[in-house]
């Protein structure tokens, strides 16, 4: 049995310029970080005493004879990415739920190219379990999304990332003191605004208006730029940090219709009047978990307006994709 864990993904500057319509032609780069929230995946090769010879269980139970035939479309597209002919078991469980905007449809994708492949005897690199990942989104699923989730949940940690070029992707840890990284996470809230939606769905219409939408988009990277230099200054004021979060939200949400509406508008505007110097919905947005920067002493005033959504402590993750349990012969 293989037992793999990887992080989830709050996203600060820069998405939308990881989409490949995009970044191919112009570059594009993100400022993200992953967190110890996780999509926990095992897998196992599966006696062959039963009826089914895949069992695939997640929100639902699959027991199927033949991998066409699996609903899952990143489990159905894995399994045949890897020409896996024996009878497999996967397991999913994860510590926040689907669709919420924290990359976990990639995580999961990462977490389980990283199964499968150890399951084989191969331990791939985090570039590889990167790039195979975006592979089986982008290009065999034909999933709406960007770059830059399966390569956080690969390599974690708070990073600049860039795509484009030869390299196609070039991840950059931010060096950072441990109490600058520290006081920055303290700045961080976290609250689920309970809507869940459909990422792809989402990004489809954004996709669409790239090519109206490039000054928007270059502005967008350039803030990846004016981030970096703000956490890497150890002398900064981070209070910046957050005013530039609230002017990527602005555009951001310019982007397509389909980001926001009338009711997170105003949890948005609820958490700015109460002290937050700027967030944003996070993800491809329309839901999910919304993300506010404020000073440590502002907050508890924010929790007070925003009593109704559910607020989520979390710490910075800093390795990745991991194997935790590796037992191949069990």
């Amino acid at each position: 049995m293989i037992i793999t864990r990887t992080p989830f993904r709050i996203s600060f500057l820069g998405g939308g310029t990881d989409y490949p319509g995009w970044y191919k032609e112009n570059g594009g780069a993100v400022l993200s970080t992953t967190i110890n929230k996780y999509c926990y995946l095992s897998c196992r090769n599966l006696p062959p005493f039963f009826e089914h010879k895949y069992r695939v269980v997640y929100s639902f139970q699959e027991l199927v004879k033949k991998i066409e035939d699996i609903d899952h479309p990143s489990v159905r597209t894995t399994l045949n990415f890897f020409n896996v002919d024996r009878g497999t078991e996967i397991h999913h469980q994860a510590d926040l739920p689907a669709k919420s905007g924290l990359g976990s449809s990639s995580s999961f994708t990462v977490g389980l190219v990283n199964a499968l492949s150890a399951l084989n005897g191969e331990i791939k690199n985090k570039r590889q379990l990167a790039l195979d990942a975006i592979h089986i989104e982008q290009n065999l699923i034909k999933e709406n999304v960007g770059s830059q989730d399966q390569t956080a949940a690969a390599f974690g940690g708070l990073n600049r990332i860039d795509f484009g070029g030869m390299q196609e992707i070039s991840v950059q840890p931010l060096i950072i003191s441990p109490n600058r990284s520290e006081l920055f996470k303290d700045h961080l809230m976290l609250f689920f605004t309970g809507l869940s939606r459909d990422a792809s769905k989402i990004a489809k219409e954004q996709i669409k208006n790239i090519k109206n939408r490039g000054s928007e988009l270059k502005i967008m990277h350039e803030m990846v730029n004016e981030g970096t230099a703000i956490l890497v200054n150890k002398r900064g004021d981070l209070a910046e940090f957050g005013k530039l979060l609230n002017e990527g939200w602005k555009i951001k949400r310019s982007l397509s219709s389909k980001i926001t509406n009338p009711y997170l508008d105003n949890l948005y505007d609820a958490g700015i009047k109460a002290g937050a110097l700027g967030g944003k919905l996070l993800g491809a947005g329309g839901g999910g978990f919304i993300l506010f920067f404020a000073k440590p002493e502002a907050q508890p005033k924010i929790r007070r307006r925003l009593k109704k959504l559910l607020y989520v402590p979390f710490q910075f993750d800093h390795l990745g994709s991991q194997i935790i349990y590796y037992a191949p012969n069990s």
